[in-house]
């Protein structure tokens, strides 16, 4: 199919509705997450100390990290099926797992008892993860169709609906536990908003990929795998993304205590950043290149991480979440429209992928941290049955706060690698007069 037909049959669909419901369904998911993140301690502490005390951390870390998982493989699966199944089936799916796996999670002290509520709240994180999955799986192929022209630009825009969850999902959080409403309301409330996904995604029509509308075959599309760049730039999505979602899931659990104030704050002044920042990403990368913005990313993020392991008081903690904040928040969607501009004919496989990578690093490094976390308050405090002999007060908080700090300070080196690898890549596109997107 020639160019001018492939746009003028995008011309045909209903562009603003279609990003209007995108835009809901990824600013579902954030307020599942940070709703998620804002529960964690109340899981924690009615449930998963009970059952075993001493690796309660890491058992919620598991907890918050599978929800990546289940995007992980959803998205994976259902990527390259994208154009047999459809994107108008999919995405009110999505909101009927969320909503499904939330209310699992709320209702989990019902549904078990004893060690098996552990098993429930994990199978009902996973299940929300699944329509995380599915969420995503359709929006960065639908825009990258609708908007082939701006997709750095369009995919920011659309992602920033993700912090504008969280900021949205944090403050109802707060907001929900000042008037006395317990972690089941909140747990609950997201399914207002799947509601509206099922709602708006009915009876529109939704355009093919950009790979099927050009006729770029199956049996190409995964040869573009093949590609030795997609293999870095895949690798790579590892880092950035356990650099963003890792610690933002993991910061109201970790460093209430060493910030001294709710450490979901952080994470919806963070979100509201990013969530302003992201609507300014085509000029940005229009003057510095899509990898030039990345590398400027992983330097901000990695001194972000580091300032957080040691802020102890709110105005350090809000000035080093400024600068971790600003590194990561280009990060996931730039990352996505690179992948899409260097490898087009690679379609939603390829962006999918990428997908896949940034979310299965949550599930090794969310309980990662938690293993840290765990060890290292059991070192400060001189042993297992010296820390279960703790009792709330200053001595407690003073360990949990070692630990916290720890945690974060091992995440720091993880975007810092990045650099030598957008280094490289930045330097061999301006050799070559600068990187100008591939078209199929």
């Amino acid at each position: 199919m020639s160019t001018a037909a492939i746009s003028q049959n995008r011309a045909v669909y209903n562009k603003p509705r279609l990003f209007l419901v995108t835009s809901l369904a990824i600013c579902t998911a954030g307020v599942a997450n940070a709703i998620r993140t804002n529960t964690a301690s109340a899981l924690q502490g009615t449930f998963l100390d009970p059952i075993d005390k001493a690796h309660s951390a890491e058992m919620i870390g598991n907890v918050l990290g599978v929800p990546f998982l289940g995007f992980a493989i959803t998205i994976a699966i259902s990527s390259p099926l994208l154009d047999v199944i459809g994107m108008g089936l999919l995405l009110p799916l999505a909101g009927v797992l969320i909503s499904a796996g939330m209310a699992t999670m709320a209702f989990a002290g019902n549904l078990a008892s004893g060690a098996a509520v552990y098993n429930v709240l994990w199978l009902g994180a996973a299940v929300a993860g699944v329509g995380w999955g599915l969420v995503e799986g359709v929006m960065n192929p639908l825009i990258a169709s609708l908007y082939p022209e701006e997709k750095t630009g369009k995919l920011n825009a659309a992602h920033a609906w993700w912090p504008g969850g969280l900021v949205i999902g944090g403050l109802l959080g707060v907001g929900m536990s000042n008037v006395g409403l317990g972690w089941q309301a909140k747990l609950l409330v997201v399914l207002l908003p799947s509601v509206g996904i099922i709602a708006l995604s009915l009876g529109v029509k939704y355009p093919p990929t950009e790979r099927a509308a050009a006729g770029v075959s199956f049996g190409a599309m995964f040869r573009e795998l093949l590609n030795p760049m997609f293999f870095v730039l895949f690798c790579s999505m590892f880092l950035t993304a356990a650099s963003e979602l890792a610690p933002g899931s993991w910061v109201d659990l970790a460093l209430s205590r060493t910030v001294h104030m709710p450490g979901i704050l952080l994470l919806v002044y963070v979100s509201g950043l990013m969530f302003l920042m992201r609507h300014f990403a085509g000029p940005l990368v229009h003057k510095l290149s899509a990898i030039g913005v990345l590398w400027i990313s992983c330097l901000l993020a990695s001194l972000g991480l580091f300032a957080l392991s040691f802020a102890n008081s709110p105005v350090m903690g809000f000035l080093a979440a400024t600068v971790w904040g600003t590194g990561v928040c280009y990060m996931w969607p730039t990352m996505l429209a690179t992948a899409s501009e260097r490898f087009p004919r690679g379609g939603a496989l390829l962006m999918g992928l990428m997908g896949t990578a940034g979310t299965l690093s949550i599930q090794f490094v969310l309980p990662l941290m938690g293993s840290i976390f765990d060890k290292k308050k059991l070192a400060v405090a001189g042993g297992e049955a010296a820390f279960n002999a703790l009792q709330p007060g200053a001595e407690l908080d003073r360990v949990l706060g070692i630990a916290a700090q720890t945690s974060f300070r091992a995440i720091a080196v993880l975007p810092a690698l990045l650099l030598i690898v957008f280094g490289g890549i930045w330097l061999h596109d301006h050799s070559r007069g600068g990187f100008k997107p591939e078209k199929i």
